[in-house]
């Protein structure tokens, strides 16, 4: 009889929230175990299936490392092949490569390998994810708004959250956690506000696929109490965006606003559960996340990528936009050689899959031994995904002008109206004001922006704040915004890899929302009596 919690993870992206989950920890044990993982994106599923297999190991074998400093794709067959019985349990895990929900074959498997890892538990049940909010997404909708006869009632992307109200039918776990972009709860479909058809089905997932009979469950916020019952006794939340978590104010070091809705089985509880905790009282800032990473400089396209063009093309720029900013800022005495040393050719690392630290060891600007512990790994001896994009040499003058701009300006970034004609991108409509904030610097002490998958498109919108280096922002930079750990490798090219980390939930917020959870399954009222207690049936 097992004493986890057995979780399963819907639309798992490379599993930010398993990943927060599965770390969780109470008096020194793991209460939560991953039992199935979906998702139907291969290179994400990939990255999924190496996660998993990772967490098979109380010591993860040194092969591990080996295999992710490489990158080498054989290295990583031979890795599940010396450990066959922990590979076969990823494998299983992730069930066996790609699925996609809603497709008949697939849903075939995925409900086959769920009652099959549910067959023998006895214990609680959890279900997490957050179905794919392309069709809900403000930038999504104004997209698809020129798009002829698009209506969001026909999007099949607008209805995913339906396979997540099947599998909830399914296992009728005891909590689930669903989370979606802040666009819901605007998003309407018929007239209608899809947000509030979505709670109502939550609310008795059973009854809105057909069933005639299963659990109902209450809706709580993660972030607002539900308020007093009125003159009725009934009790619900004001407004919709009490949902919304801003996890800037949760010690997260990033700008993200998500929906993330709790539903706990109706009568489970006999108080209300917790909420977040806050963060530090001052949020984290981009410094903070990756102030410690190792400098790697830009590459160059449209001329050769060699380290002497690129601190040719950068003593260029650096020349040009001392006098475009000493021209900005009249009366601006800038210093010789602002903001670089033309002297200065020690950069000529453009990063790479893995590249070992050069000096100190990662970790030196964590604040808080909690996120240096969360996110680093003294066996892994370097940093994984830390390859730096190549960029045209006048996006490269645009950068360092960008960058420069933000450290004379408190960290804001240059709109549209501050970029001197020189510098003008050739786009026909850089004067409508629709590119206004076009480019924009991930500034030295604010909190990062929201990392979404955009990232993989252009790095224009996600600039690094050190001019001497002059580019976009790394897959590892973006992950561990995203609070991913240093030893959490992502597969695929560089592009999908950006996509991965831009679509996923933070793992170090997940693992606060696995502490509610845990909280409320471990103070769950008992079959026997109804009291409030610890079960020992159903103990974590």
């Amino acid at each position: 009889m097992s004493k986890q919690t057995l979780i399963v993870d819907l639309f798992a992206g490379p599993g930010g929230l398993g990943e927060g989950f599965s770390r969780f920890t109470y008096e020194g044990e793991r209460p939560f175990k991953l039992a199935a993982s979906v998702e139907q994106e291969p290179k994400a599923h990939r990255t999924l299936t190496l996660r998993a297999f990772f967490r098979q190991f109380q010591r993860v074998p040194d092969e591990y490392y080996e295999y992710v400093r490489s990158g080498d794709a054989s290295l990583r067959d031979e890795l599940f092949r010396q450990f066959l019985p922990e590979s076969e349990a990823a494998v299983e895990e992730t069930l066996g490569g790609p699925r996609t929900l809603g497709d008949t074959d697939d849903d075939r498997q995925i409900f086959s390998r769920i009652r099959a890892a549910l067959r023998n538990h006895q214990g609680p049940k959890v279900v997490i994810g957050g179905p794919p909010c392309q069709a809900y997404s403000v930038v999504g909708r104004a997209r698809n708004r020129g798009i002829e006869g698009y209506a969001l009632e026909n999007d099949g992307r607008a209805q995913l959250y339906r396979e997540y109200l099947e599998v909830l039918n399914e296992v009728e776990p005891e909590v689930f956690v669903m989370e979606n972009v802040r666009g819901i709860l605007s998003a309407k479909v018929n007239g209608q506000l899809i947000f509030d058809q979505i709670l109502k089905d939550l609310k008795k997932p059973s009854e809105s696929v057909g069933q005639s009979h299963g659990p109902e469950y209450d809706i709580f916020s993660l972030v607002t109490p539900l308020p007093p019952a009125d003159v009725l006794g009934e009790r619900s939340y004001i407004s919709s965006s009490d949902y919304l978590i801003k996890a800037e104010s949760h010690g997260i070091p990033q700008t993200r606003h998500r929906v993330i809705l709790l539903g706990v089985k109706r009568g489970l509880l006999s108080h209300d559960p917790d909420i977040l905790d806050t963060g530090p009282s001052t949020p984290l800032t981009t410094v903070d996340a990756i102030g410690d990473l190792p400098r790697i400089r830009s590459g160059l396209t449209k001329i050769a990528n060699t380290p002497e063009n690129w601190h040719r093309n950068l003593r260029d720029a650096a020349n040009a936009v001392k006098e475009i900013l000493e021209e900005v800022r009249e009366g601006l005495s800038l210093p010789d050689g602002f903001p670089l040393n033309g002297s200065d050719t020690s950069l000529i690392s453009q990063g790479a899959n893995f590249l070992p630290y050069d000096t100190e060891p990662a970790g030196s600007a964590l604040p808080g031994e909690h996120l240096r512990k969360w996110f680093l790994d003294d066996r892994l001896g370097g940093v994984l995904n830390h390859s730096a994009r190549s960029h045209m040499p006048p996006d490269i003058y645009r950068y360092l002008f960008a960058s420069c701009f933000a450290l004379l300006n408190d960290g804001a970034s240059p709109t549209a109206r501050n970029y001197h004609p020189s510098l003008e991108p050739k786009h026909r409509n850089w004067a409508s004001g629709k590119f206004v904030d076009r480019f924009k610097v991930q500034a030295r002490n604010r909190t990062p922006s929201t990392i979404t998958s955009h990232i993989a498109k252009d790095g224009h919108y996600f600039i690094h704040y050190d001019p001497t280096q002059c580019r976009s922002l790394t897959v590892r930079e973006a992950a561990r915004i995203q609070t991913f750990p240093d030893n959490y490798f992502f597969e695929g090219n560089r592009t999908e890899q950006y996509v991965q980390v831009g679509n996923a939930v933070p793992p170090l917020l997940a693992n606060k929302i696995a502490k509610i959870v845990h909280d409320i399954l471990s103070h769950q009222k008992t079959k026997s009596t109804g009291e409030v207690g610890y079960d020992a049936e159903h103990a974590l």
